[in-house]
């Protein structure tokens, strides 16, 4: 939910982001027009309860002198301007919603620097590490999973339908360990871990900026009225929703670990072999709440993070700076980090870090002190540390050509093996 006031003070502004994103700029006049309309509504419904209170005063000491006829005609306008200020009341509260809901569907101001398009305009920031050459013909992740005993999706498919898997041994210790090692990483970063929720209510989802036009990807329990996360930005972000937050001593800063959900709708035929797109995976998520004018400097540290965390697993990767079109409603900038996969030729994504800027906090009423003790909207940011996918880089980029495949060093302790040799 983008701010009023910087809509009225610079609408071009806003439709630039707008033009940025590929989408409706003409959304900026109509927010501009119901906002007239709700302040006149308001003004009115103002003047209205005013000029009732002050003919119920004056009709108190009337009622004392008047006669019958009188006190009935006084009566008898008192009801009127009763019946006046419930339907003013009501023209506002009808004002006030149609302000609302054009506010849902307008996404997060741009920032800017961001490059205009859509998914394949992104700008490549830099790349680090060399992909390797194999001198045999390298196995792409599934197979390797499959040889290793690290994967089993035929079972996966079997319980729950395609795109189902289990890991199993070593698989679940290498996810455990590369979990954990965020983890670490994090705690040690001054991020507070958190295991939250992976249901939430629909206003904490509708806050967070997922229920737009991507609603589709989301699990949705009827019975219960209650979403399933695809990542726990979404309980983090709920986590001090309708709150005023400390922010005196610094940014607060929160890791969560959970499992995520994806229908993954409309990728039908994409990626389906392996568990590069699948319905669950596993994911530990950085999350920030911060003043406004430090979400660019926090931004940056997040995404320093992704690239230690990268580092410390041995894959190449490159960083990009995603277009507008393919931002997502609440973020005004995002970076990707994308690892190379050998047997696709390309690189791909595996996290990514969002600054939303003031976009989440407005929606879920969070809030913190300025130096003057007036309440302001906190900034909110997101980033990726460790998610399941990035088993399909790790095993790829570091197989050999026995079928085996090198446990990057820092995940050693975990796993307890140097090598995953095929059974």
């Amino acid at each position: 939910m983008i701010d009023l006031k910087l809509l009225r003070d610079n609408p071009e502004l806003v439709r630039a982001s707008q033009r940025t994103r590929g989408e409706d700029e003409g959304l900026v006049d109509q927010l501009l027009e119901a906002d007239s309309r709700r302040r006149d509504a308001i003004a009115a419904a103002d003047n209205a309860r005013s000029e009732q209170k002050s003919f119920s005063k004056d009709m108190g000491k009337q009622m004392k002198t008047a006669s019958e006829e009188e006190k009935v005609a006084l009566r008898e306008e008192g009801k009127k301007k009763a019946e006046r200020v419930k339907e003013l009341e009501a023209e506002q509260n009808a004002a006030e919603q149609a302000v609302y809901d054009l506010q849902m569907q307008l996404s997060n101001v741009v920032e800017d620097g961001a490059p205009a398009g859509g998914e394949d305009d992104f700008v490549v920031l830099e790349h680090v590490g060399t992909p390797p050459e194999f001198d045999f013909e390298p196995k792409d992740h599934l197979e390797l999973g499959e040889s290793l005993g690290l994967i089993d999706m035929k079972r996966g498919t079997k319980v729950s339908g395609a795109r189902f898997y289990f890991l199993t041994g070593d698989g679940a210790l290498l996810q455990l360990g590369m979990l954990q090692l965020a983890a670490q990483k994090a705690t040690a970063a001054g991020f507070k871990l958190m295991i939250p929720p992976v249901l939430v209510r629909p206003e904490v989802m509708a806050g967070t900026g997922f229920l737009g036009a991507h609603a589709d990807e989301i699990y949705h329990l009827e019975e219960d009225d209650l979403y399933l996360v695809g990542t726990s930005e979404v309980a983090l972000a709920g986590y001090h929703s309708d709150e005023i937050i400390d922010l005196s001593a610094g940014a607060l800063r929160y890791a969560g670990w959970s499992s995520c959900f994806r229908r993954e709708a409309g990728s039908y035929g994409k990626d389906t072999r392996g568990i590069i797109r699948v319905h669950q995976f596993d994911k530990l998520e950085m999350f920030v709440y911060c003043k406004p004018e430090e979400a660019q400097e926090q931004h940056q540290k997040l995404l320093q993070m992704e690239k230690e965390m990268l580092a410390a697993v041995e894959v190449p990767y490159r960083v990009i700076d995603v277009a507008g079109g393919d931002l997502g409603s609440s973020a005004a900038r995002k970076f990707d980090t994308e690892a190379w996969v050998p047997t696709q030729n390309t690189y791909r994504e595996l996290t990514s870090t969002s600054n939303c800027t003031t976009f989440q906090g407005r929606r879920l009423k969070t809030r913190y002190r300025d130096e003057n003790g007036k309440a302001q909207t906190v900034a909110t940011l997101n980033g990726t540390l460790a998610t399941t996918r990035w088993l399909v880089a790790i095993l790829e980029n570091n197989q050999q050509a026995d079928g085996s495949v090198v446990v990057p060093e820092a995940l050693r302790p975990f796993v307890g093996k140097d090598v995953l040799t095929p059974r």
